[in-house]
């Protein structure tokens, strides 16, 4: 593969990565939610209008993403959070079925079947290592938050949170929330990477590589999705010359194999706790579920 062609499989590695980012937040807070991609699609179809229409400036296109995805995000969870299981999962794919029917139909703002032109001015590595420093920045903070400990808790399980004073429905809201605004920073720059987006821009297909990305790099910390998009990106690359059409098959086993063996992903801060706390012939390790942190207990 050319030097071109890695150049462009790293940056679109970096926009999955901010989608899983975004599908990560709502895993956070024990939702299964690929509501991020309509949030995307609605963001860049809104930019790329915008920006034909009134010249918008590539920042404010991105303060605007951010915005329209966290006020979808409110509403969406409004709407659907009340639901539970996998209920709630098959109403955030409705909406992605949804969106698409929107952008075929909706001609004069999105182009309909032929889709749009968008300019590519946030379409530069700047821009999008800018984005994942400033989300895993945010989010590094949030783990050590309030926030990021109800999460945990609600996550592992949410009768027992409330039990403890944490509102479920109130953490999920801002899980959503959270969640839309990254899904919309990372529509725009989809949008602007490709310079056109149409009706299967931001589909199911994105949805499910999005949330392969989270599961395959560990859905229990936010360097995951990242580890995750990168892998998951770069790997069918890597197969495609030496597998031929058969590349898709071996990423779909190596995934099953990661799941199997390594369940929390490759980014398992836990796992890696307690190799290091047998390689000290240190006490054995406890591992606190509610947390995801490791402490040592001494025995008597």
């Amino acid at each position: 593969m050319s030097t071109t062609a890695w150049i462009t499989t790293l940056q679109f590695a970096g926009v999955n990565a901010l989608f899983a980012l975004s599908i990560y937040v709502s895993l956070w807070t024990g939702v299964l939610s690929l509501a991020p991609i309509f949030f995307g699609s609605v963001s860049a179809f809104t930019f790329g209008y915008l920006a034909g229409a009134v010249g918008l400036s590539p920042l404010l296109g991105l303060v605007l993403g951010a915005v329209f995805g966290a006020g979808l995000g409110a509403v969406t969870a409004a709407l659907v959070v009340r639901l539970h299981s996998h209920y709630l999962a098959m109403a955030t794919i409705a909406m992605v079925l949804i969106g698409r029917v929107l952008i075929v139909n909706l001609t004069e703002f999105t182009g309909g079947a032929a889709g749009t032109l968008v300019p590519g001015e946030l379409g530069t590595w700047a821009w999008l290592i800018g984005c994942l420093v400033v989300a895993g920045f945010v989010l590094a903070r949030l783990a050590k938050s309030r926030f990021g400990f109800a999460a945990a808790a609600v996550r592992e399980d949410a009768a027992v949170a409330q039990t403890l004073g944490v509102s479920p429905r109130r953490i999920q809201l801002v899980g959503f929330v959270i969640s839309g605004a990254l899904g919309g920073v990372a529509g725009v720059m989809q949008a602007s990477f490709l310079q056109y987006i149409g009706p299967d821009t931001f589909y199911t297909h994105l949805g499910f590589v999005t949330l392969a990305a989270v599961v395959l790099g560990g859905a229990f910390h936010w360097a995951g999705p990242i580890v995750g998009a990168v892998a998951f990106t770069i790997l069918p690359e890597l197969l495609k010359d030496v597998m031929g059409e058969y590349d898709r098959v071996v990423t779909g086993i190596l995934l099953v194999v990661i799941i199997i063996y390594l369940p929390r992903g490759l980014v398992d801060l836990r796992r890696l706790r307690l190799l290091r706390s047998r390689s000290r012939g240190g006490p054995p390790a406890v591992v606190s579920r509610s947390r995801g942190i490791v402490e040592q207990k001494v025995a008597p």
